[in-house]
C-alpha cells in the first residue's frame, strides 16, 4: 500500500484527491490545505490537515499548488529526503528544496471542480533526481489507472506550451463562436457537433492533414468577407487575420 499525501486544494489537487482515493492500492493519509474554505467539494473520510508541522510521514507528498507557491512550501515541509513531487508543467524540479528526494508529477490534462475527469485519460508526465524514484512514481500513476511518461524539463515545458494552444486558446476561440453566435441569437449547440468533430479528426491524422476552411484553400473573397463582418469586432478581427496568416503560411501560401 503507497502512502501519499496531497498538499493543495485547487482542481488538481482535489482531483488527485479522488484519484487517490478511488485506487485499491493507495493510501491517502492527509490533505494539507492551508485554509479550510479552500476545500469547494465535499470528500468523505479525508483526514485534513492545515498545519505543516502536523503532517504525517508518507511514501510521497504531492504538491498540487500555484506555480509560485511550490518553492517556498517545499521549503516550508519539516522533514528531509522524502519524496516530494510538484504538479506543474512549467516549473523546473529544481524548484523544490534540495533536502528534499525531489521529482515532477505532471497530469497533461484540463481539470476543473465541476468536471468529473476519467484518470485513465489523464498521462502523467514524470522526472525524477534518482531511477528508484521514477519506478515509484510510474508505479503510482498505474495505480490510478494513468499512463505515464518520462520527461526533462524542457520536453516537460514544451508540452505545457503546447497544452495551452491546444486547451486555453481553443477554449477561448469557442468562447468568441458563442459570443458571435449568441449576437445573431444562435443557439450555440448548433456548433457542438463541429467541436466534437475537429477534436476526433486528430486522433486519426496529423493537425495539417485535418485542416480545411477559406484560409487552407486560399479563398480570399471569404476571408475578406468575413473581415468585413467583424469589423464591429476589431480584436476578433485581428486575431483571425493571424490565424489565417498562419494557417496560408503552413499551406504554402504567402499573403493574406
Amino acid at each position: 500500500m503507497i502512502s501519499v499525501v496531497i498538499l493543495g486544494a485547487g482542481n488538481v489537487g482535489t482531483h488527485l484527491v479522488k484519484a487517490v482515493q478511488a485506487a485499491e492500492n493507495l493510501n491517502l493519509i492527509q490533505w494539507y490545505c492551508r485554509d479550510p474554505k479552500a476545500i469547494k467539494l465535499p470528500v468523505k473520510d479525508v483526514e485534513f490537515c492545515h498545519d505543516l508541522e502536523r503532517l504525517k510521514l508518507a511514501d510521497v507528498y504531492i504538491i498540487a499548488v500555484s506555480d509560485k507557491a511550490i518553492s517556498e512550501l517545499s521549503k516550508q515541509l519539516p522533514f528531509e529526503n522524502r519524496l516530494v513531487v510538484h504538479t506543474s508543467g512549467s516549473v523546473a524540479m529544481k524548484q523544490l528544496d534540495m533536502k528534499h528526494r525531489r521529482g515532477v508529477f505532471y497530469p497533461l490534462q484540463t481539470f476543473s471542480l465541476t468536471s468529473e475527469v476519467s484518470f485513465s485519460e489523464v498521462p502523467f508526465c514524470i522526472e525524477t533526481m534518482q531511477r528508484e524514484d521514477s519506478k515509484f512514481l510510474k508505479n503510482l500513476a498505474t495505480e490510478m489507472g494513468s499512463p505515464s511518461y518520462m520527461t526533462n524539463t524542457e520536453q516537460r515545458q514544451a508540452l505545457h506550451l503546447s497544452a495551452v494552444f491546444i486547451n486555453n486558446f481553443t477554449n477561448q476561440l469557442y468562447r468568441i463562436a458563442h459570443e458571435l453566435s449568441d449576437f445573431k441569437n444562435i443557439n450555440f449547440d448548433v456548433l457542438k457537433p463541429l467541436i466534437l468533430e475537429t477534436a476526433k479528426k486528430v486522433q486519426d491524422i496529423s493537425p495539417y492533414s485535418a485542416q480545411t476552411g477559406p484560409a487552407k484553400r486560399n479563398d480570399q473573397v471569404t476571408i475578406n468577407h468575413h473581415l468585413r463582418t467583424l469589423e464591429s469586432h476589431p480584436e476578433y478581427q485581428s486575431i483571425y487575420e493571424q490565424l489565417t496568416k498562419s494557417i496560408k503560411k503552413t499551406h504554402g501560401f504567402k499573403k493574406l
